[in-house]
């Protein structure tokens, strides 16, 4: 392999997570001051869905069958309007640090929906990796549910953005043969379409009762980097990294969120890290860890 397209792949998947790890505070931030939750994600699915409709013009077409289409919509629901949906709610409640830390367990929700769904077998390492993260879990709640403020978390939106990566790791178990068989292109187009026509509906009386003028200019930026940088960009250079790196690979670079979130978070003052939070981390990487490890063994 050429080392030019490998460190292209390493400097795409290092800047996503990046774009995603600044997310998290960046609409925190959004979310105090002026937008709600409801209508942050209205932007962001709408936002995307137009970006990437209009980049489309620009590559080869592909001809997907209307049942593909609609399949597409219902993995849609999975995977940007429960998802996004319920990881921004979430977001709003809790505390940036929390939330980041909580979209590192997606690999462990995978794992056990593999198993029920796909039949994948489990070996003794992913159990123990399971019940570390669960562990990790656990303290973050329990954290979360004696705080008294929002910068430490709050339950509420631990759970929220928790149910977040559960919805997608089901959306990845159900929907992974068909997402594989388009481009990036093609299938984020029309599931974010759908989930535009399924979103916007519900979420009109939110964009009707926003005091539009009074939004500052900060944080229409904010919401801007959320649909460009934190949606539309993440995406499109995650998609560079995957194909040429080992998706053991690529879940490792799930690590850099929390480390941008959590330095962000605690020197813009949108969150306070407790030893919890130390102990909650240490827990779900290391679960997640033995997760990827006993997947890779479980394959030899």
């Amino acid at each position: 392999m050429d080392n030019r397209q490998l460190l292209k792949a390493h400097l795409s998947m290092l800047m996503a997570e990046v774009f995603w790890g600044l997310m998290a505070p960046v609409g925190k931030h959004a979310m105090t001051h002026g937008l709600d939750g409801v209508t942050l994600v209205s932007f962001r699915v709408a936002g995307a869905a137009a970006l990437f409709w209009i980049t489309s013009l620009f590559v080869p077409t592909e001809r997907v069958p209307m049942r593909h289409k609609l399949l597409l919509g219902v993995a849609a629901l999975l995977a940007i309007v429960c998802n996004q949906c319920m990881y921004t709610i979430g977001l709003s409640l809790t505390s940036p640090i929390n939330a980041s830390i909580v979209t590192t367990s997606m690999p462990i929700f995978a794992m056990v929906l593999s198993f029920f769904i796909l039949r994948e077998p489990l070996s003794l390492r992913k159990v123990g990796g399971v019940m570390m993260g669960c562990a990790g879990a656990v303290i973050l709640i329990l954290t979360s549910a004696a705080a008294s403020s929002d910068r430490v978390g709050d339950l509420r939106g631990d759970l929220l953005c928790m149910a977040a990566q559960l919805s997608f790791a089901l959306y990845l178990a159900l929907f992974s043969p068909l997402i594989r068989r388009y481009s990036v292109f093609t299938v984020n187009k029309w599931m974010f379409l759908w989930a535009s026509l399924i979103i916007l509906p519900m979420s009109t009386p939110h964009l009707c009762a926003l005091p539009w003028q009074a939004v500052g200019m900060q944080t229409w930026v904010e919401a801007g980097y959320v649909v460009f940088f934190g949606t539309f960009v993440s995406y499109l250079l995650t998609m560079v990294g995957q194909k040429v790196l080992r998706p053991t690979v690529v879940s490792v670079y799930n690590y850099v969120q929390p480390i941008v979130s959590v330095t962000v978070s605690v020197l813009t003052g949108l969150g306070i890290f407790t030893l919890s939070q130390g102990m909650a981390i240490i827990l779900v990487f290391s679960g997640v860890w033995l997760v990827s490890r006993g997947g890779r063994h479980a394959k030899k």
